[in-house]
């Protein structure tokens, strides 16, 4: 099937749900506690075909993309994702462009390019022209709600799942913050890479302080040590924690000017981009255009069934998060959740588009 033959496609029909499921028990990192997390699901239809993308934001997200996204959508060529996003862009201008208009434009724009796929009779990784079809991933979640036991079930369980670098959020309780990571180490075994999270719990020199005792159990990643706005302390961490441990931010980059003032402020080692914040998957291949230029690493934030194919073309990808609490949903809501193999998320069997085909009726009971 060729361009061509989709030269007159349209969308035809918009549609957009937002859907509230409860967390397993409630969860909490350094800075955050939380019982449910909220999906917002965008379906576009042309030509009989539907694509499917989605953001983890508030409610308020979706009558945002109903009034003011679906118009510029609606009529639009599907082939033409960067004519759309650039008016989609435009068209919140006074709205003011990070946090709930970004996640907004990347619900819709990941959509389209599923759109796209689907349409073209492809695997989207393959349109997007891959560098890899399998993608390393880690596992993410060790929440500090987590007794310790559960802590060491939770990250071993990756280990005898393949997965080899696991990562666990530190920073709500600091006094407890060297148990838990010995805990987690004991039950990793010394082979595994550990990450840690603060979620930007601590001060400067508190995050200083714990770098090198979190060194002295082998902590290979420290991800938002301090408020991750604070780039000139993101810096200074970065540049006096142990060469052997990487400092990570990026998880709240909106727009393509927030992640070059990480680089440029030399605070991180890693970028982290998030395909359901950075204004979806055209905005996520403008960040890996921006660590090819600065040879900086890239790792996906969250959602990995939907960050699995742009993942796949990203020059410069490290890894994928694997999030226990993104996996749980998008395993329950979506058919085609890509499969874990050897540590890695394999696309070489997946289907046309991002190979995700929402399930509405198991979805139906968190509508709201």
């Amino acid at each position: 099937m060729t361009v061509a033959a989709h030269s007159g496609a349209a969308v035809e029909q918009l549609e957009v749900s937002a859907f509230k499921i409860p967390t397993e028990e409630p969860e909490s990192d350094g800075t955050l506690e939380w019982d449910s997390t909220t999906l917002v699901v965008v379906e576009l239809r042309s030509e009989g075909v539907t694509g499917v993308g989605y953001t983890y934001a508030d409610a308020g997200t979706a009558k945002l993309i109903d009034e003011k996204l679906a118009s510029v959508v609606r009529g639009a060529d599907p082939m033409q994702t960067n004519r759309i996003w650039t008016e989609m862009v435009a068209t919140i201008r006074n709205l003011g462009r990070p946090g709930m208009c970004s996640m907004a434009i990347s619900a819709v724009d990941c959509a389209l390019w599923d759109l796209k796929a689907r349409l073209l009779g492809m695997p989207l990784y393959r349109l997007l022209g891959a560098v890899r079809d399998r993608i390393p991933v880690y596992g993410s979640g060790g929440f500090t709600s987590y007794s310790l036991e559960k802590l060491q079930a939770q990250l071993g369980g990756w280990v005898d799942d393949g997965i080899p670098r696991v990562k666990m959020k530190v920073g709500r309780e600091p006094d407890q913050d060297i148990d838990r990571v010995s805990a987690a180490r004991a039950a990793i075994g010394d082979e595994t890479q550990l990450f840690v999270d603060a979620n930007g719990a601590y001060l400067v020199k508190e995050a200083l302080a714990f770098a090198e005792r979190y060194a002295e159990l082998n902590v290979v990643w420290y991800e938002e040590p301090v408020y991750h706005r604070d780039l000139a302390g993101q810096r200074l961490v970065r540049e006096h924690a142990p060469a052997s441990m990487e400092i990570s931010n990026g998880e709240y980059g909106y727009d393509p000017f927030d992640f070059a003032s990480l680089i440029d402020g030399g605070a991180c080692d890693v970028l982290q981009a998030d395909v359901t914040r950075c204004e979806g998957i055209t905005g996520f291949l403008a960040v890996d255009a921006l660590c090819t230029v600065k040879n900086v690493p890239l790792s996906t934030h969250c959602a990995p069934a939907l960050s699995a194919h742009p993942a796949a073309a990203a020059k410069r990808l490290r890894h994928i998060e694997y999030f226990h609490d993104h996996v749980r949903i998008e395993k329950m809501l979506f058919d085609g959740f890509p499969a874990l193999h050897d540590g890695t998320l394999d696309l070489t069997h997946s289907g046309p588009g991002n190979g995700l085909n929402f399930n509405r009726h198991q979805a139906e009971r968190y509508k709201i």
